[in-house]
């Protein structure tokens, strides 16, 4: 292994091994803010613009535009399953995930953001709430992406969703 990939080895496991302990003891629900609270290292400021503007994508419907953000090998996780490329997540879930998003507001409440040369990772927590197909939503997310810095810019290369619903 290279000094450099090393290095961001090194950097990585100790930013999530940092961030660990904070954000399993945080509860959303308890100590919801009105203003999110982030953590953004200024390296990582462009990645988590990109993590925002697939959002506002999805939240208005463009599908090209998210799209357009993913990396064509990008793995995301969802719910226990998994989308191996963009190919594959825009014939799957893509469209689904664009209605619900239009349909559901989501509030954040922590984000914590870094990068290290050519690659970046954005964790963000929130509380999404409203109805959905007539039922109500109510849940805490988590959501973890990771990014690649290509020649066109930042890029997503994984996404890996979690929820539960508030009780």
């Amino acid at each position: 292994m290279s000094a450099a990939r090393t290095l961001l080895a090194l950097a990585f496991s100790v930013s999530i091994v940092s961030a660990g302990p904070a954000m399993a003891a945080h509860d959303p629900v308890a100590t919801t803010t009105a203003a999110s609270v982030d953590d953004v290292q200024v390296e990582a400021t462009a990645a988590a613009s990109v993590v925002d503007a697939f959002h506002v994508a999805l939240e208005h419907g463009d599908t090209s535009g998210a799209l357009a953000l993913l990396a064509d090998d990008i793995l995301i996780f969802e719910s226990g399953g998994a989308e191996r490329s963009k190919a594959e997540y825009a014939q799957h879930h893509l469209a689904a995930d664009a209605a619900f998003s239009a349909a559901v507001p989501t509030a954040r409440s922590r984000r914590t953001a870094r990068a290290v040369a050519d690659i970046a990772w954005v964790a963000s927590e929130s509380r999404t709430t409203g109805q959905f197909n007539g039922r109500p939503v109510d849940s805490m997310s988590v959501e973890t992406m990771v990014l690649r810095r290509q020649a066109d810019g930042w890029r997503i290369t994984h996404i890996h969703w979690s929820s539960r619903a508030v009780r």
